[in-house]
């Protein structure tokens, strides 16, 4: 070994004891590797984020209700406001570098009643964007096949059905969930070494789709098309009913008085704001870099910078995408494009050769993979940290650890949810609003009580001395902008059309507060910190 090597090594080993040290102030014990460096913590969030998945799924329901200028201005207002929010979680993981972030932050400065809900909020909205992540690639893979291979849509397969169906859809979901929980159970080395590689997959595919798209593409509309608000459908349409699977239900929410008045008054500000669903779901799960902090060099600042940097890349590349897809919609066919079940394929195998949307269609299908990869980290993450202090049903199982230093039963129980749960509605806007808003609610408890706490001057709250990550001054302001956009969204995604995610959202917390008079108001004590000596055993059998 060589004195640079060696001094490297020296290097790595206080920094690796420094972050040990941290997390035991905590109250827990080094049990997962921490073999994750910045870039890589980083680039988890990102491929969550992932613009080659939500710009692309949901194009079409953006277009919709927001016409062009949705991509164009709607993608920047959602943008600094998720930036907000961004800025803000970062500074609580800085001060707080552990596993299950949210839901440890919100222990620290609400208690347990807090941390607890924002715990089951966390993980429904992990469950659900995994699957909503999962099934749409799912449809949109099956697309691109059955187009490339000139496969009728309504070609059946036994038992499954049309190929273009949601069973056929769940099937091939499976199918492609199978190798990403293999992937996470065989260790985060492996993981991390998939996200360094889907940051530049991502970020060169945007760059490829600008390029054809600007250079070889057959359409190129002008800065008045992108700033059009010429939309084919009005928020009144079809929000008069709503689908569980087969089922139609006729609407609840259109009965309030006033309601039918509003959806069809034409105001398009209203259906502007239907269509940043697009943006905002895009903007999901970049909370992973806090749920990896127990695995990532030097957490206190990386994992601060992962949260915060992935909404800031994510927003320039997204940008770039959205410009230039829909400066290349063929003239004249918007609503065309808004109806094709896959619009994006559409505008790319209309503006380019075969060869180039072909190529185009294979980057976005491999991002999407990656996305749900990443997704599944996450997501099992936050259910090992819940598990292991007794939060979730069967948490001993749940929390234990396996032989490749993984919470492989968290792993696999987690993304066995996100199947089951895509049985219970046809509608792909209905996972993706209960992700949306069981998320940002999750998101913005922890969020809430720092201000709060700042405001009152009592309880734990960020500082410049707590949070080497800090906005300063500027922190309560974000904090309260951050708070308010939180409940603007949960408003908006759970009406018509997105009926049937406000209708859950207010199940799951009538569910979760009888749950918890009933049972965990008297169980659940919260993270309980650990002491030295238990520690040292649980540390010593993790590395034997």
């Amino acid at each position: 070994m060589s004195w640079q090597s060696h001094r490297d090594a020296k290097h790595l080993e206080d920094v690796l004891r420094e972050d040990r040290e941290i997390l035991h102030k905590l109250g827990y014990a080094q049990e997962l590797y921490r073999e994750m460096g910045g870039f890589s913590n980083f680039a988890l969030s990102f491929s969550i984020i992932s613009i080659l998945t939500g710009t692309v799924l949901l194009y079409g329901y953006g277009l919709k209700y927001g016409g062009p200028v949705i991509n164009t201005v709607g993608w920047l207002l959602v943008s600094l406001l998720v930036l907000c929010v961004a800025a803000s979680m970062a500074e609580l993981a800085s001060a707080y570098p552990t596993a299950g972030g949210l839901y440890y932050w919100s222990y620290r400065m609400g208690g347990r009643t807090w941390a607890w809900s924002c715990a089951w909020l966390n993980l429904v909205g992990q469950i659900t964007i995994t699957a909503g992540i999962n099934i749409g690639a799912a449809a949109y893979m099956t697309g691109l096949v059955t187009e490339a291979l000139a496969i009728p849509a309504a070609t059946a397969v036994p038992i499954l059905g049309p190929v273009n169906g949601w069973n056929f859809w769940l099937a091939v979901m499976v199918l492609l969930t199978i190798p990403q929980i293999a992937i996470n159970i065989r260790g985060v080395r492996l993981v991390a070494a998939l996200s360094d590689f889907s940051v530049v997959w991502h970020i060169a595919g945007v760059l490829i789709l600008a390029l054809l798209l600007t250079f070889a593409g057959r359409y190129h509309n002008g800065w008045r098309f992108l700033f059009s608000t010429a939309h084919p459908v009005m928020p009144a349409d079809g929000v008069a009913t709503f689908a569980i699977g087969p089922l139609t239900v006729q609407s609840l929410m259109m009965k309030i008085p006033g309601m039918h008045a509003l959806y069809g008054s034409g105001i398009y500000a209203f259906s502007f704001m239907l269509g940043l669903l697009q943006a905002q779901w895009t903007y999901t799960g970049y909370d992973a870099s806090a749920h990896m902090a127990e695995e990532t060099y030097l957490a206190r600042m990386n994992a601060a910078w992962g949260v915060f940097l992935s909404v800031a890349v994510s927003a320039v590349v997204g940008y770039i995408a959205l410009l230039v897809l829909t400066s290349s919609i063929p003239p004249g066919k918007i609503a065309e494009t808004v109806n094709d079940p896959y619009p994006v394929l559409f505008i790319v195998r209309h503006a380019l050769r075969p060869l180039f949307a072909n190529t185009i269609a294979v980057i976005i299908a491999v991002a999407m993979w990656l996305c749900g990869l990443g997704s599944i980290t996450s997501m099992a993450r936050m259910c090992f940290a819940f598990a292991r202090d007794r939060g979730f049903p069967g948490g001993e199982f749940i929390s234990r650890i396996s032989r490749w230093r993984t919470p492989a039963n968290a792993i696999v129980v987690t993304s066995l949810l996100a199947i089951l749960i895509t049985f219970y509605s046809a509608a792909y806007t209905v996972v993706t609003s209960i992700s949306v808003s069981a998320l940002y609610l999750a998101y913005g408890i922890p969020i809430f009580l720092n201000w709060r706490n700042k405001r009152r001057h009592d309880g734990e709250f960020t500082t410049a001395s707590s949070a080497p990550w800090t906005l300063g001054k500027l922190g309560s302001a974000i904090n309260l902008i951050s708070v308010l956009w939180v409940g603007v969204i949960t408003v908006l995604f759970s009406i018509p059309p997105n009926e049937l995610a406000g209708l859950t959202m207010i199940a799951l917390a009538a569910v979760l507060v009888a749950y918890w008079q009933v049972s965990q108001k008297h169980r659940f004590r919260g993270p309980q910190p650990a002491t030295a000596e238990e520690i040292a055993k649980i540390e010593a059998a993790s590395y034997s």
